[in-house]
């Protein structure tokens, strides 16, 4: 549901790529000219909190920034996460 408004440059003319390798891991969305990662967590994200964390770490400490998202919020508040992408891809 939210590559649809991420694709072919539909949020604010920002490139996105989505099941990305960057370094060690494979992040759910990234846009290399914000250098932002969107990881969306679901329900099994809950019993790996301690490794989120560290991977979390791990990209910012590569000068990327990360943002999460539940698939909770996708499902029931999809226009509100876009609003929040789109105000961070100004």
């Amino acid at each position: 549901m939210l590559w649809r408004h991420l694709r072919n440059g539909r949020l604010n003319g920002r490139k996105w790529r989505r099941q990305q390798p960057v370094d060690q891991y494979i992040v759910d969305f990234f846009c290399p000219e914000l250098r932002l990662v969107i990881e969306l967590d679901g329900g099994a994200h809950a019993l790996k909190e301690k490794r989120d964390e560290y991977r979390q770490t791990h990209l910012e400490a590569q000068g990327l920034r990360v943002i999460r998202f539940t698939n909770d919020e996708i499902l029931s508040n999809l226009q509100g996460v876009v609003d929040v992408l789109w105000d961070m891809s100004r």
